[in-house]
């Protein structure tokens, strides 16, 4: 009980926000149709139900008039109703759905990618695996899962709470045969579609409750194998010019494995189940015939009334038994439920982490950028980096130097307020512009201008400055490419792609540009080109750079460097000469 009751309240956490959302009104008008409409067709059933009684009594007592009269009259307009409202509900449905779904999607999207959260998810190491799975899968259908099941779930209801007085009232017309001897048992009928169902569903779960945790693994592992496929792609070059294919398959093979060792797992687990509900669907079907046809044969009821009463039985018993007929669909949209609720738990972890390592904060009283008792340090908590004391001043240029994982490019996502290990201050004029640009150049979906743009809307960078500023970095060829919607990040060089990054900078005019060894992949007559352009083009800029060669001193005016101490951490000194070793 206590499961059932953290499920449903897991369900209503993950629903309830979208029907008092800004679209309420218009989510609950929808669902009010749709509703309605199911509640309507309940109608329908039980004037089918009646339909069954006076159609089989005219076809056994041979009466032409009752019989054509019920078959071309009676049975057409419910026939006809049952149609056009089955046909709306599903039509209302949809339409609810992929409101339901257009608004959870927008509002995931705005919780992951808000303040750098997707980042922080990926640093935390949170088990919400294939974030891209859940928001563009998952969605779809928890949204189609709640409709179907709950207006199913409700029509049962309903009908269950309609049927039971009409069954109720049939058991006292038809008492209950037992070695000949009728028995007056109230509502028997009923306790007997009851204890049925509670027998059926109880062996239901029992064999069932395993397909919960596989359906929530089968699309883990669909996801994972999905995510290994695409960064192959991505990685296309890399693979081939290191004839990697090999390895590569080895490891789609394992992937997808486990995608086939699940699902067997499921197909078994399946068949288990299936062979319980079909039996127990089967026997429902002659169970009541069991129980009232020897009153029939006696002579106590006619044909209708055996008809009415098995249609009654079936529908009381199929209400009572949703949970055995619908077990399958529960237990994998109880997988979507569960990823779901994993993501949005996730999502706020990441959002308190937010609050938590170095601040970065804006301060109205400095001009420069300051940096008081800061320590960086690892997820696993280790300290990795520590500044005491640091002021830059505005238009310096300063290189910051440092063996191999000593935590300059943690330092530098410290300082783009990103790396949420660790604790201290730092402050950043009022109303300053800091860009970072990192060694790995990112290089958006869409053309040369959207990449330029970036984060900017692609439309806000006019052709003119586009061609001005690729020309400047040495990429006059990409002119003509501007709009191109191609896979840029595949089609050009890392060095080309960092001279983009570039462009995007003096585009972007910062007031504190970090450079994360971004210009390692040019030569260094390119490099120092490139550091030309931005002290020509942004003469009002700060520049800090990590760097490792010799050939970046005569760039820089100010040179600091991280020396191991004897905790293991690294702490960022300044040096009147530069730190770095020939190349």
């Amino acid at each position: 009980m206590r499961k059932l009751s953290s499920a449903l309240a897991t369900v209503l956490r993950i629903a309830l926000p979208y029907f008092r959302s800004s679209e309420m009104w218009i989510a609950l008008g929808l669902l009010g149709v749709v509703v309605g409409l199911r509640l309507f067709n309940v109608w329908l059933d039980v004037k089918f139900n009646y339909w069954n009684n006076d159609f089989y009594t005219a076809l056994q007592k041979k009466d032409w008039t009752t019989f054509f009269y019920q078959m071309f009259v009676v049975f057409s307009w419910i026939a006809g109703l049952t149609i056009i409202t089955t046909v709306y509900q599903i039509y209302f449905a949809q339409w609810l759905q992929i409101r339901w779904r257009n608004w959870l999607t927008h509002r995931y999207l705005d919780g992951w990618m808000s303040h750098g959260t997707h980042y922080r998810m990926r640093l935390a190491g949170n088990p919400a695996d294939n974030p891209d799975q859940r928001i563009a899968e998952d969605t779809d259908r928890f949204t189609d899962g709640f409709l179907s099941i709950g207006v199913a779930l409700l029509g049962q209801i309903v009908t269950l709470v309609t049927f039971v007085f009409i069954l109720w009232s049939l058991s006292a017309q038809a008492p209950l045969i037992i070695f000949g001897q009728p028995y007056a048992i109230p509502g028997y009928l009923v306790w007997l579609a009851l204890g049925y169902a509670i027998l059926g569903t109880a062996l239901t779960h029992w064999i069932g409750k395993p397909l919960v945790a596989l359906n929530f693994q089968q699309q883990r592992y669909e996801a994972d194998f999905r995510f290994a496929l695409v960064r192959l792609r991505e990685n296309a070059e890399e693979v081939a010019l290191l004839k990697g294919e090999p390895a590569e398959r080895a490891e789609l093979d394992h992937r997808f494995g486990a995608v086939l060792r699940n699902f067997y797992q499921i197909m078994s687990r399946t068949k288990r189940l299936t062979f319980l509900t079909a039996g127990y669907n089967q026997l429902a079907v002659i169970f009541p015939f069991i129980l009232i046809s020897p009153l029939y044969f006696a002579g106590t009821i006619e044909l209708g009334g055996l008809t009415q009463v098995a249609s009654a039985f079936g529908t009381v018993q199929a209400a009572l038994s949703f949970f055995v007929t619908a077990y399958s669909t529960l237990a994998a949209w109880k997988a979507v439920v569960d990823r779901l609720d994993g993501f949005e738990n996730a999502i706020a972890h990441a959002e308190d982490l937010e609050r938590t390592g170095p601040a970065l904060e804006e301060d109205g009283r400095e001009t420069a950028l300051v940096i008081r008792d800061l320590a960086v340090r690892l997820p696993d908590g280790r300290e990795i980096v520590q500044v005491p004391e640091l002021r830059v001043e505005p238009r310096q240029r300063v290189l910051v130097a440092g063996p191999s994982g000593s935590g300059k490019t943690s330092l530098f996502r410290a300082l783009g307020g990103v790396w949420p290990f660790g604790d201290g201050a730092i402050h950043i004029p009022q109303g300053a512009n800091l860009l970072i640009l990192p060694q790995d150049a990112y290089m958006p979906l869409g053309g040369i201008r959207a990449a330029l743009a970036y984060p900017e809307p692609a439309e806000t960078l006019p052709t003119e400055r586009a061609a001005d500023v690729l020309a400047a970095v040495g990429l006059s060829r990409l002119i003509q490419h501007l709009d191109e919607d191609a896979h840029w990040g595949n089609r050009l060089s890392g060095g080309e792609r960092q001279r983009v990054a570039i462009a995007r900078a003096i585009l972007a005019q910062p007031d504190w540009l970090l450079l994360d060894e971004a210009t390692s992949a040019l030569d260094e007559k390119a490099e120092a080109a490139a550091y030309d352009l931005i002290r020509n083009r942004l003469p009002g800029t700060t520049i800090i750079s990590i760097g490792h060669r010799t050939s970046l001193t005569a760039l820089h005016d100010r040179f600091l460097e991280l020396v191991e101490n004897r905790g293991g951490s690294h702490v960022l000194v300044e040096r009147a000469e530069p730190a770095l070793a020939p190349v």
